[in-house]
């Protein structure tokens, strides 16, 4: 079953950058291509789903990798950072 992977942030979020370079690292881990979707929170084209979480925010089949539900920091800067290489290896093993 092909995983989907979206990386969701706002434009200017500190932690976004970041959020790119542990994702692609951690694709790297597992030999999977670095393909994802981005969706920019404050591009009318991004999805509604896209506004319910922080920034940012790493979907691996509609499920963020660390764990936390749609709305828990809305257009917000997490607190937490950018995901870890690790954290992401795991959702993505996670996945068959």
């Amino acid at each position: 079953m092909p995983r989907t992977i979206e990386l969701i942030y706002f434009e200017g979020c500190p932690n976004a950058e970041a959020a790119r370079v542990n994702l692609r690292e951690a694709l790297s881990t597992i030999d999977a291509p670095p393909h994802w979707q981005e969706w920019e929170q404050g591009n009318q084209a991004s999805p509604a789903h896209a506004r319910e979480f922080g920034s940012p925010t790493i979907l691996v089949n509609g499920h963020d990798v660390t764990g936390v539900g749609p709305g828990a920091a809305a257009a917000a800067c997490r607190a937490d950072g950018a995901p870890s290489i690790e954290i992401i290896r795991n959702a993505l093993e996670g996945v068959e």
